[in-house]
């Protein structure tokens, strides 16, 4: 459309230079009043039409910046010289770049990716093989010494280490190449919250902490439940890292516009400086615990923005660290 209303402004600029040459001809040679007055008239009728083909291209370049925002912008084909006509060709080169810049970014997100899933299917071959030999040697526990099963033990921690650093990197290059596919539908908050953390029971139990989830009622988002959970639990267990063995409080709100949702501790909080951070790849801030990759946090926020939501982290003022997630409804 854009393409079509810069050929009709070409037509209308020939049309209003015509005129208002004729014009200026016809009160300069002619003496006579009613000539005069049509060339006063032809002169009008000329800025007239140049005012409307200005306005004309105007809106043809606002178009099309509109249809490159979308990436439907057609070819500008060159409609001869006007005022505009600098303009659109530097329009043009800087959308034709943009569009360039775009498809190598998108190329090299997908090599990314590729590169991402190679890596963790190599992981996941010598993990295989380390667990089948911790297997072997379990079989044999009751032979070992004290020291010996203690190694045992910090070889099973990070092979689980491992283990989950293969599945992380595996989510990552899902959501990296576009392929994990959320299955929305309508879930009800409280039971998210609550079957997320049944299954971190054990992890509550050896941290010694414990979850407050109050009764919600009926709260409706929609949502993939599965990766939502996910997502809480990353968020669940960072806070169980960091609560001494406290407590993992829950809330949430519903408004027209979206849906919060808080989690929080009563631990130390963030570091000031980690916060800007906390959601990067592989970030371990200065309280990290041990065991982690620096994953967790990274693929809850990737998962909930994928579902038009957002995430924060900041430190109460009462002391602890927390959560703000929101689902927008549009």
């Amino acid at each position: 459309m854009g393409v079509e209303m810069s050929r009709r402004a070409a037509l209308e600029s020939r049309l209003s230079i015509g005129l208002t040459i004729l014009g200026i001809v016809i009160m300069t040679l002619s003496d006579e009043w009613a000539l005069r007055l049509a060339g006063a008239f032809f002169l009008a009728a000329g800025l007239f039409w140049q005012k409307r083909r200005e306005k004309l291209r105007i809106r043809a370049l606002t178009e099309y910046l509109e249809q490159a925002n979308t990436g439907k912008a057609a070819i500008l084909s060159a409609l001869g010289e006007d005022a505009f006509s600098k303009l659109e060709d530097e329009i043009y080169k800087t959308v034709t770049f943009l569009y360039r810049t775009r498809e190598t970014a998108v190329q090299a997100k997908e090599e990314f990716a590729k590169n991402l899933s190679n890596i963790a299917h190599q992981i996941k071959t010598p993990i295989t093989a380390i667990s089948l030999t911790m297997q072997n040697f379990g079989a044999a526990e009751t032979e070992k010494g004290k020291e010996e099963k203690e190694r045992f033990s910090q070889i099973h921690r990070q092979l689980m280490r491992l283990t989950h650093l293969e599945e992380a990197l595996l989510i990552l290059a899902r959501l990296d190449a576009g392929t994990l596919v959320f299955k929305k539908k309508e879930s009800d908050v409280y039971t998210l919250l609550v079957l997320a953390a049944d299954h971190l029971e054990e992890l509550f139990a050896r941290s010694g902490a414990a979850v407050r989830i109050p009764e919600l009622g009926e709260i409706p988002i929609t949502v993939d439940p599965e990766w939502t959970m996910e997502a809480i639990m990353n968020l669940m267990k960072n806070c169980a890292e960091h609560s001494a063995g406290g407590s993992i409080y829950c809330s949430c709100e519903q408004n027209p516009l979206y849906t919060e949702l808080l989690i929080w501790d009563e631990g130390e909080g963030f570091g000031k400086e980690d916060i800007p951070h906390l959601f990067d790849r592989f970030y371990r801030g200065k309280n990290a615990g041990e065991g982690g990759v620096g994953i967790g946090l990274a693929i809850a926020k990737e998962i909930i923005e994928c579902q038009n939501g957002t995430i924060r982290a900041e430190n109460r003022r009462e002391g602890g660290a927390c959560f703000t997630i929101r689902f927008y409804r549009h």
